[in-house]
């Protein structure tokens, strides 16, 4: 059992493939057929640029700690290390909107990976890294190049109606409730998440007069879904415990409504980045404060 995150090494393994298989088939159908908006190469860049960077770090490390490359071991094994990065890659090149610039989204796929090495903490659970790659990869692009946008919220069912519509939503919300109940066990933290934003909506439309109908419109987008569903509930990077998912869930929320009062764009990614820098900084300064200080010998003191 990994304690960090609160399932077995098989379990995660089996989840890491669904969520692979999933984004796969979704970001298939969607450049074929429901309307995705950006280019054919900008998916194949974003996995490049996660593939490369993922195997650099790793042969970085093995030579750094003495040891064989993960990946190595056969097909079953390069795949399976780079089931975290196809994950990324596909997330980042599907939610990111750069217009014919392939660039910024090679950007946002290196800094996704590489956030999972340099940023990294430690704590009674073990260490482990605490920010979602993929979201975060997304809100440094986001920051750093203001040009660069999140794709269009309509494209996920621009070219199907009616029933197909109602179809699809299912499939995500059925899929990503049996991955978030059966194996990563995160289901307070959506029920938290949910409810919270709500809440926001609700405390936005009593004190500042917006519309508590708008504020729970973003609710209805299949990006919002996919957000609740797939990203927010991050196993690494979430709280193992039901409080701390529910108190990290109604976290998120809050920074977000934050975020709508102060009319700042891209609130979902940005929310969820404040809550894991905080988290960051906790775990940070919890283990500088914890360090015994060293006893130096009498007569080595100078």
């Amino acid at each position: 059992m990994n304690v960090a995150t609160g399932w077995s090494p098989n379990s995660r393994l089996a989840g890491l493939r669904r969520f692979a298989f999933g984004i796969t088939l979704f970001n298939v159908l969607g450049h074929l057929f429901l309307g995705f908006e950006q280019s054919y190469a900008q998916p194949l860049v974003a996995l490049a640029a996660t593939y490369s960077m993922e195997l650099m770090l790793e042969v970085i490390a093995a030579w750094r700690e003495k040891r064989s490359p993960r990946f190595l071991g056969g097909p079953g094994q390069l795949v399976d290390f780079l089931l975290s990065a196809h994950i990324s890659g596909l997330a980042v090149g599907m939610l990111l909107y750069a217009n014919d610039r392939l660039w910024p989204i090679a950007f946002a796929g290196a800094c996704a990976i590489a956030s999972k090495n340099l940023f990294r903490v430690r704590s009674s659970d073990g260490e482990r890294h605490i920010f979602n790659p993929s979201n975060f990869g997304i809100a440094v692009t986001l920051i750093l190049f203001p040009w660069v946008g999140i794709a269009p919220a309509y494209m996920f069912t621009e070219n199907i109606s009616g029933s197909a519509d109602w179809i699809l939503v299912g499939l995500i919300v059925v899929g990503g409730g049996f991955l978030n109940v059966k194996v990563t066990k995160r289901f307070p933290l959506i029920l938290a998440w949910l409810g919270a934003f709500a809440l926001q909506a609700y405390l936005r439309s009593v004190f500042m007069g917006t519309s508590f109908v708008a504020g729970l419109v973003p609710m209805t987008g299949v990006a919002f879904i996919l957000f609740t569903f797939y990203m927010v509930t991050d196993p690494p990077t979430t709280p193992r415990s039901r409080r701390g998912q529910m108190l990290f869930g109604a976290s998120v929320a809050a920074a977000y409504g934050l975020l709508m009062a102060l009319h700042i764009v891209f609130g979902l990614f940005f929310a969820l980045t404040i809550v894991c820098s905080v988290r960051y900084l906790w775990f940070s300064i919890s283990a500088l404060t914890a360090e015994t200080p060293v006893s130096i010998p009498q007569e080595s003191r100078a």
